[in-house]
């Protein structure tokens, strides 16, 4: 079965919330034709797959980012669950390896063919020290391009996600389709908070991000809702690498 998965909206806005009610009053200030939202481990883990359905009422679309890494049986059962609840992007991490990737997406694309496995390459936390502590003596830009070769061209998954810095270099090597979905953004003036390997929302589309997921900069900000619209709006006028 083939994805069907279209890639819009270009914004991810992350419900980094440790209760569902927060999450959801949260999401009363964001409009689900402008940007879709993405649940994590910590906000799963409480709210389980009933929060999804309730976002999924409200007209969200939902990224569901639990970064799989298991045997690949495991693997392909977590991902087979996950995809029955109708979320819109899914992920794992490519250091699983080939076999863990491929059985998965098999997995995903018995359910349906709406949602799009993504592989995480290098974490936007990390960088090449982080790198050389776990044994990897590659720079992060190669170690990316290693792990995006092998999910997107031999494990036939619809994207991944990587920093924007290394968007580019992405588009030069698997061309248009893949989906680059890219974390570690932030506007000029802000701080990096806990990422190391980070980007302008205008610069990351430019590069060739599909979509980017914003957290803090609009979940803590004075008014979320003015923010929200302030990202989307940037991106608006920002075109993709041809």
């Amino acid at each position: 079965m083939k994805s069907e998965v279209r890639p819009e909206p270009r914004l991810i806005v992350a419900l980094d919330f440790p209760q569902a009610d927060a999450a959801l009053e949260f999401v009363r200030h964001l409009d689900p034709a402008q940007c879709a939202v993405k649940v994590g481990f910590e906000l799963f883990v409480v709210a389980g797959p009933d929060l999804l359905e309730r976002l999924h009422e409200r007209g969200f679309r939902v990224f569901l980012d639990l970064k799989f890494h298991d045997i690949p049986n495991t693997v392909a059962a977590a991902c087979r669950a996950a995809a029955r609840t109708g979320v819109w992007l899914l992920n794992l991490h490519a250091s699983g390896g080939l076999a863990m990737m491929q059985a998965a997406h098999e997995a995903v694309r018995e359910v349906n063919d709406t949602t799009a496995l993504l592989a995480v390459t290098v974490l936007t936390s990390s960088d090449a020290a982080t790198l050389r502590e776990t044994g990897v003596e590659r720079e992060p830009e190669a170690q990316v391009r290693l792990l995006g070769e092998l999910a997107i061209r031999q494990a036939g998954l619809e994207g991944l996600v990587c920093s924007a810095q290394e968007a580019t270099m992405l588009r030069g090597v698997l061309g248009p389709q893949p989906l680059l979905v890219t974390p570690g953004i932030r506007l000029a003036d802000s701080g990096d908070d806990d990422q190391k390997r980070v980007m302008t929302p205008e610069r990351a589309v430019a590069a060739g991000a599909s979509a980017i997921v914003v957290g803090r900069p609009i979940t803590r900000a004075p008014d979320p809702a003015a923010a929200a619209r302030d990202f989307a709006a940037r991106l608006e006028g920002v075109s993709a690498p041809t």
